[in-house]
């Protein structure tokens, strides 16, 4: 797998770290411990970093850069760093040029070559960035592109490339890129992977993206346990992690036993002292010994019963305690776990037909169609195409949410359409008031046994809807639409997702991989498809039909 890269200038060759945390502590605004007493090093090789939503990703790679002071520590840097970050809109007058960083050193070129540059101009003269600013927009599949086209004409995926091609023409020996296949499609993913692969720099790489993940040298995963470092990529941080949590199950095992144990040592002390006693009772009443021999036995027996006792007490706490750590150890690494309610769904009932479903834009331009597709039973079906090419808006006229130009929808089944950002709920509002206003039926003992089963228990209900994370608020909307009386027999998924961390797209993929209702998803992410058992494929072209 090479690692050179054709755009010029290259990083510098130098092995050693470009960035170097020393006994790092990163702490929220509200003085909460992010991490604490980090200790690493990012050299040439590609690190992939991961973690829970609010774990503490983007403020590691904010402390690389300088953007951001640690708590305690130091950061030393032996390097020139360059960052990605999630895509910002663009200002009104800003240019592709502008985006790139190069409007200035291309405006003082053309200065000189008119014959009006100044001496600064000269001595900062580049005359090989045209040719790397071609080099870099090719590789990220923007070739030909104006420079003096306003940014904000372009999409957000057009944006995230841009952005990318920014750091190739920068050449920067460490580059961190934070959620860089955010908002872009199959194509743009695999491209940015290629990009990645080619990359003779260092590279610090905030993602959910798996295909991206399994490009890394090595992932440093941040999770309430600390930070740990695995080498490999992606699948064999997986299969770690898979060994770590056995372990960890099967301490929780031996502790637990460890502690029946010493319970039940704990009562046989008991019973063997009870037993003396009755002995020493019958051997008194007896009056087989002087008085002065039964008084040394029962004071020899006192002390005796003394250390079993606080010996027992002491072994049964110490096991209490080692059950109670591997406890939180579990309870912190275990994946979360969502069930769906059973939407009764019988195998064959017809859920969703498009008869030469056609939909046009305002302006008479058609989006989707003609597309005729029937879905019956618990079918699982894929939506794929490039961004742009009216995938959400079939979603919508699936749901009912638009009405075709021409063609006929039939849905003869409750449906469901959740997009990424779970729109049907509101941010001023709490879970519960959400799941009561949008299942009106529903008791506040129903919307509080619907919403456990979802994970927000007690008063995790009671949370502001705004306060959630991705994860949590895809599962709060999952929540509202299938904890009803009726849940619906047809899930519309739309880009689900985007902006969930592993462990939340993890518990999302167990709960509808067993769901026993029909499914229609729009995603990017090969290993969600799968993970989900997509059995179908609908494929979407650019100005219409399927």
């Amino acid at each position: 797998m090479s690692r050179s890269s054709p755009c010029a200038p290259s990083p510098s060759g130098s092995r050693s770290a470009f960035a170097t945390l020393d006994r790092v502590a990163a702490r929220t605004p509200d003085g909460d411990t992010l991490f604490d007493n980090l200790t690493l090093a990012f050299g040439p090789e590609r690190t992939g970093l991961v973690g829970r939503n609010g774990a503490g990703k983007t403020t590691l790679l904010r402390l690389i850069d300088g953007a951001a002071e640690p708590a305690a520590g130091t950061v030393s840097r032996a390097g020139r760093i360059g960052r990605l970050a999630q895509s910002a809109a663009p200002d009104p007058a800003e240019m592709v040029a502008d985006r790139l960083g190069v409007a200035g050193a291309l405006a003082a070129q053309k200065r000189l070559l008119a014959g009006a540059g100044q001496p600064d101009d000269l001595a900062a003269a580049d005359w090989t960035l045209e040719a790397r600013l071609d080099e870099a927009l090719d590789q990220v599949g923007l070739a030909g592109l104006a420079l003096e086209r306003p940014a904000r004409s372009l999409s957000g995926g057009e944006l995230t490339r841009l952005d990318l091609a920014r750091l190739l023409v920068e050449a920067p020996d460490l580059i961190l890129l934070d959620e860089p296949t955010n908002n872009l499609d199959a194509d743009a993913r695999a491209m940015a992977a290629r990009v990645l692969r080619r990359w003779s720099g260092g590279a610090v790489v905030v993602s959910h993206d798996r295909a991206l993940l399994r490009e890394m040298d090595r992932i440093v995963e941040i999770s309430p346990l600390g930070v740990a470092v695995y080498g490999g990529g992606y699948d064999l941080y997986a299969e770690q992690k898979a060994v770590e949590q056995a372990a960890a199950e099967r301490a929780l095992a031996d502790a637990s036993k460890a502690v029946d144990r010493a319970a039940r040592e704990a009562r046989q002390a008991i019973e063997r002292k009870a037993r003396r006693d009755r002995a020493g009772r019958r051997f008194a009443v007896s009056g087989s010994a002087p008085k002065i021999v039964l008084g040394g036995m029962a004071e020899r027996a006192e002390n005796s019963s003394g250390r079993d006792s606080r010996l027992a007490a002491r072994q049964r706490a110490q096991a209490e305690a080692a059950a109670a750590a591997a406890r939180a150890r579990v309870e912190r690494s275990r994946s979360l776990t969502a069930s769906l309610p059973p939407s009764g769904l019988a195998a064959g009932k017809l859920v969703l037909q498009l008869d030469e479903v056609l939909w046009r834009a305002p302006g008479g331009q058609t989006v989707v169609g003609p597309i005729s597709l029937r879905l019956t039973g618990a079918e699982r079906l894929a939506v794929v195409g490039p961004n742009g090419a009216g995938k959400t808006t079939l979603l919508r006229l699936m749901a009912g949410e638009l009405a075709p130009a021409s063609g006929v929808v039939r849905r003869p089944v409750g449906a469901a359409l959740l997009d990424q950002h779970a729109a049907a709920l509101r941010p001023e509002e709490t879970l519960l008031a959400a799941f009561q206003r949008l299942n009106p039926e529903a008791t506040a003992h129903d919307a509080h046994a619907a919403l456990a089963r979802f994970l927000f228990r007690n008063a995790a209900a009671l949370r502001l809807v705004g306060t959630l994370s991705g994860g949590e608020r895809l599962r709060a909307a999952l929540a509202c639409a299938l904890g009803g009386a009726r849940p619906p027999q047809l899930l519309i998924l739309d880009e689900p997702t985007n902006h969930l961390d592993l462990e939340s797209i993890a518990a999302i993929e167990a709960a509808l991989r067993d769901h026993d209702g029909a499914l229609v998803v729009v995603s990017h992410d090969a290993d969600f498809l799968a993970a989900v058992g997509v059995d179908r494929e609908l494929r979407l072209r650019p100005g219409g039909s399927g």
